[in-house]
C-alpha cells in the first residue's frame, strides 16, 4: 500500500484532505531542496490553511449578495480625475470597519458610488469582515412586508449582525409610509456596533427630510454622521460619458 492511500483515511477523518491536492508537489520540494521535516510540515499545513481561509472568503462573498464582482482594481481612475482616491484608498485598509465608523458616498448618478462601496465591501470580506450589500429600495420593502409576517425582528437582526452593512442609493425616491421609521431603526440598531456604507444621488443635507419629522431625523442623522467620512464624488457618468468623451 502507497503512503498516500494510508494517509488518505486518516486525513479525511481529522478534515484535512485538502492537503492531498498539494502533496506530490510538497514531496518533491522536500526532496528536490533537502527540506527538514518541520520545513516540509510547515508548507504542506500552509497549502491546507491558504485553501480554508479561501473557502471563508468565497463564502462571504456569496453572503454578501454584490450585484457582480466589483473590485477596486477595476475602477477606471483617470475618467473622473476629481474623485478623491487617497480617501478611498485608505477607507479600503478597513480600519473604519474596525472602528465601527460609517462611509457616505454622495455624488451624481454614473460616477461609480455603487462601484466603490461594493468594491470596498470585497475588501473587508477578503479582510475577514462579515459584509451584506443591499439596495435601499429592496432593504426597505423587505422590512415593510416582514410586518405583516410578524418577522420584523428577525429582518432587522440580520441588517444589523453584518460587521459592514453597504445600502445603496439612499433617497433615490421619497420615503413613505414606515419606511423613514424603519431607515431610523437601522441607523440606531447599528451605532457604534458596526459600520455602514451608503451611497446617494442627494447631497447630505438633502437626508434630513426623508425622515419626515424634524427629531426622528436629527437623531438619525446624528448617529449616522458620527465620525463619518463623507466622500464627495463629482464627475462624468460612466454610462452615459459627453460626447466630447465618447469620441475620444
Amino acid at each position: 500500500m502507497a503512503l498516500n492511500d494510508e494517509l488518505v483515511p486518516v486525513l479525511k477523518k481529522l478534515r484535512l484532505s485538502g492537503i492531498l491536492a498539494t502533496s506530490d508537489l510538497r514531496m518533491k520540494e522536500a526532496v528536490d531542496q533537502d527540506l527538514s521535516h518541520g520545513e516540509f510540515l510547515w508548507r504542506l499545513l500552509g497549502d491546507e490553511v491558504a485553501r480554508r481561509d479561501g473557502k471563508q472568503v468565497d463564502a462571504r462573498l456569496r453572503r454578501a449578495a454584490f450585484e457582480g464582482v466589483k473590485r477596486l482594481e477595476d475602477f477606471e481612475w483617470n475618467f473622473n480625475p476629481g474623485i478623491p482616491r487617497a480617501r478611498i484608498i485608505e477607507l479600503a485598509t478597513c480600519a473604519f470597519v474596525e472602528r465601527h465608523e460609517n462611509a457616505l458616498f454622495v455624488g451624481p448618478t454614473g460616477v461609480g458610488k455603487s462601484h466603490l462601496a461594493q468594491a470596498l465591501g470585497e475588501r473587508a470580506c477578503r479582510a475577514g469582515y462579515n459584509v451584506l450589500y443591499v439596495p435601499a429600495h429592496r432593504m426597505l420593502a423587505s422590512l415593510r412586508a416582514s410586518r405583516a409576517d410578524q418577522s420584523y425582528d428577525r429582518k432587522l437582526a440580520r441588517l444589523t449582525s453584518p460587521e459592514l452593512l453597504i445600502i445603496d442609493d439612499v433617497g433615490l425616491r421619497p420615503l413613505t409610509g414606515d419606511e423613514p421609521i424603519d431607515l431610523y431603526e437601522v441607523i440606531r440598531a447599528r451605532y457604534e456596533r458596526g459600520s455602514m456604507i451608503l451611497t446617494s444621488n442627494r447631497a447630505v443635507e438633502e437626508w434630513y427630510p426623508l425622515f419626515k419629522d424634524e427629531l426622528m431625523a436629527s437623531a438619525a442623522m446624528d448617529r449616522l454622521l458620527h465620525r463619518a467620512h463623507v466622500v464627495v464624488m463629482e464627475g462624468d457618468s460612466f454610462r452615459n460619458p459627453p460626447k466630447t468623451r465618447k469620441a475620444s
